[in-house]
C-alpha cells in the first residue's frame, strides 16, 4: 500500500533518532531531511513540505525540553504534533442520532468512487446501531442503480431509485418520503461532470431543493495534489460540508491528496483505504499520524474489535470458560477476526508492531487463518462439536474436501486443543469471571 510506504519511510527516519548516541543539531537536521524526502515521494506539495520541515526543525532545536522527557522524546513529539497539524485539526463528527432523520448527500467527479463510498458509509453507520437507507439519483451513468443495488443487497440496506427516471430531484424527494422512518439517508448523486464549476452549480441546485443535513464531496485519492482544486471550490461553495477521500490503498499519491485537501481548510471526515465494504474509517489526524509513525492507534483497533465482537449467551459463555469449547466456537472467532480486516491493517494499530513484523510472516498468518476456516467448513456438524472423533480416515476426507493437506488439518486440531487447555487454565486461576448477560466474549 502506498500510505504504508510513506509510513515505513517516516518510521525509519524516527528509528535513526532513537539509535543516535546524541540528539544534536546534525541529528535533527538529518531527521528533517529524511521526512522531507518521504513526504515528497508521497506527492505532497513542495511548498507544504518546506513549511512543515521548517517548523519541525525550529521547534526541535529552539523549544525548551519539557521536564520529565528527554530531548529524543521531545523531537519525536514535535514530529507527531506537526504532522497532525499538517493534516488538519480534528474534524467535527457528523451528528447522526437514532430516531432522528439525517440526510447526507454525496457529490463528486465521475470515477471518484462515490457509489461505492455511499454503500461503505451506510455500512459504517449500520454497524453503529443506526438504520440507514440509500437513494440513487444518478440518472446519467448506465448501471449506476444496478451497482448500488448490488452493494445494498450485500449489506441488507434498503435502496430507492428508478433507472428509467430523468429528474434526480423528484427521485430524491420521493426517496426521502419513502424512508421517513430511517435514521440516516445517504443520497448518491450523478458525477457526470469533469469540470468543477458545473459540479458545484449542480450541487447548489440539489442542496437548495433537498436541504440535506450534510453535503459530502468524494475525492479520488489517486489524483494527488490536483485534489486541491476540487476541495477549494467545494469549501468556498458550501457552508456545511465535508470530504471523503477514496482509493488510498493503491496509489503513491495518497499523501498528496490528503495534504492538498487539508491545506484548503475543508474538513476531511472519512477516508476509504481498501476495496472491501468495511474499508472506511473516520479521519482523525492524530490517530492517522500515530499509525504512520508506528505509534499505533488503539482507539480505532478497539472500535474494530467492538464492531466484530460476537455476542455470547451467558449459558454458552459458562460452558466455553469451563473448557467446552467446540470447533464451531473457534470458527466464529475466525469469522470475527476476518470481519475486522487484514492482519497488516490491524497490526498498524498496535504500538511498536506496525513495521516490525516481516511481510512474509503477515502473509503466512493470513493464509493459515483462511485455510483453517475452510477446513472447519468442510467438517460435519458432529465433528465440529466433538473433534475427538476425527480419526485418520476422517482427517483424510476433511483435507480432501477443503483442498488442504492432512498435516494442515492436524495443525488446526493441535491449535484447537491448545486454546481449549488455555481456557481451562484461565478458568481455574479465576482470571476470567463468568460473563454477565449481554456481554461479549472474544479470544483475539
Amino acid at each position: 500500500m502506498a500510505l504504508e510506504r510513506l509510513g515505513s519511510s517516516l518510521h525509519e527516519a524516527l528509528k535513526k533518532i532513537f539509535k543516535a548516541s546524541v540528539v544534536d543539531e546534525a541529528a535533527v537536521k538529518e531527521l528533517v531531511r529524511n521526512i522531507q524526502r518521504a513526504l515528497l515521494q508521497a506527492d505532497v506539495n513542495v511548498k507544504l513540505v518546506l513549511n512543515i520541515s521548517k517548523r519541525m526543525e525550529d521547534r526541535a532545536l529552539k523549544e525548551s525540553v519539557p521536564p520529565g522527557i528527554s530531548r529524543r522524546e521531545h523531537v519525536v513529539k514535535v514530529v507527531y504534533e506537526e504532522l497532525t497539524r499538517f493534516l488538519g485539526e480534528k474534524p467535527v463528527p457528523i451528528r447522526v442520532e437514532p430516531e432522528k432523520k439525517t440526510v447526507i448527500m454525496l457529490v463528486g467527479i465521475q470515477g471518484s468512487g462515490k457509489t461505492t463510498a455511499a454503500a461503505k458509509l451506510a455500512r459504517y453507520f449500520q454497524k453503529r446501531g443506526l438504520k440507514p437507507a440509500l437513494i440513487c439519483t444518478d440518472t446519467y451513468r448506465p448501471g449506476a442503480y444496478a451497482q448500488l443495488q448490488q452493494l445494498a443487497n450485500r449489506i441488507n440496506i434498503p435502496l430507492y431509485g428508478d433507472p428509467k427516471a430523468k429528474n434526480p430531484v423528484k427521485l430524491a424527494l420521493a426517496g426521502l418520503k419513502q424512508f421517513s422512518n430511517r435514521d440516516l439517508i445517504i443520497i448518491d448523486t450523478a458525477g457526470r461532470h469533469k469540470e468543477e464549476q458545473k459540479l458545484i452549480k449542480e450541487m447548489k441546485t440539489l442542496e437548495k431543493k433537498l436541504e440535506p443535513d450534510e453535503t459530502m464531496l468524494v475525492i479520488d485519492g489517486t489524483i494527488g495534489q490536483q485534489a486541491i482544486v476540487q476541495a477549494k471550490a467545494f469549501n468556498e461553495a458550501t457552508p456545511v460540508g465535508s470530504i471523503l477521500v477514496t482509493k488510498l490503498d493503491g496509489s503513491a499519491r495518497g499523501g498528496g491528496a490528503l495534504s492538498a485537501v487539508a491545506a484548503t481548510g475543508a474538513p476531511i471526515k472519512f477516508i476509504s483505504t481498501g476495496e472491501k465494504i468495511q474499508d472506511i474509517e473516520s479521519f482523525i489526524p492524530s490517530r492517522f499520524v500515530g499509525r504512520l509513525l508506528g505509534m499505533g492507534d488503539l482507539e480505532t483497533l478497539l472500535e474494530k474489535v467492538h464492531e466484530a465482537e460476537i455476542k455470547v449467551p451467558e449459558k454458552k459463555a459458562k460452558a466455553i470458560l469451563s473448557g467446552k469449547f467446540s470447533l464451531t466456537d473457534m470458527y466464529e472467532q475466525f469469522e470475527a477476526v476476518k470481519g475486522m480486516g487484514p492482519f497488516r491493517k490491524l497490526l498498524k494499530m498496535i504500538p511498536g508492531m506496525s513495521y516490525n513484523v516481516p511481510e512474509e510472516m503477515l502473509e503466512m498468518a493470513e493464509d493459515r487463518l483462511e485455510k483453517w476456516r475452510v477446513i472447519i467448513q468442510s467438517m460435519t456438524p458432529r465433528e465440529k462439536e466433538n473433534p475427538k472423533i476425527l480419526n485418520a480416515s476422517r482427517i483424510r476426507r476433511v483435507a480432501k474436501g477443503s483442498g488442504t493437506s492432512e498435516k494442515e488439518v492436524k495443525e488446526l486440531l493441535k491449535q484447537y486443543s491448545m486454546m481449549r487447555r488455555m481456557l481451562k487454565t484461565l478458568r481455574r486461576k479465576k482470571k476470567l469471571p463468568f460473563l454477565k448477560k449481554g456481554m461479549s466474549l472474544d479470544f483475539k
